[in-house]
């Protein structure tokens, strides 16, 4: 067994043939891999932020600012709730009775 020998690389070569490749095959490849390189077009404006939003680079700023919006939103309803509940104790509390 020499790895140097020529014959034996030419049996071991023929023995497994190599299937030819298909026409524009190498035009085929780059076709595609400027496909992929390309800019997709959005169809719209909230597929456009969508896109912009879903970058790894804006994921957490987004997700962050979610956080802080949702926790805002949430405070003002309990503001709300707790303003409409004293609303409700007070006029409880001068007429029992009369308002209900």
């Amino acid at each position: 067994m020499n790895p140097d020998d020529i014959k034996l690389s030419e049996v071991l070569r023929a023995a497994r043939p190599s299937p030819a490749l298909p026409l524009r095959f190498k035009e085929n490849i780059w076709r595609r891999i400027e496909a992929a390189e390309a800019p997709v077009k959005s169809e719209s404006w909230l597929d456009a932020l969508a896109m912009l939003v879903l970058r790894p680079r804006f994921a957490l700023a987004t997700a962050a600012a979610l956080i802080v919006v949702g926790a805002l939103l949430g405070v003002r309803e309990g503001n709300v709730a707790a303003n409409q509940t004293a609303q409700e104790q007070y006029l409880t509390a001068v007429a029992p009775t009369s308002l209900r």
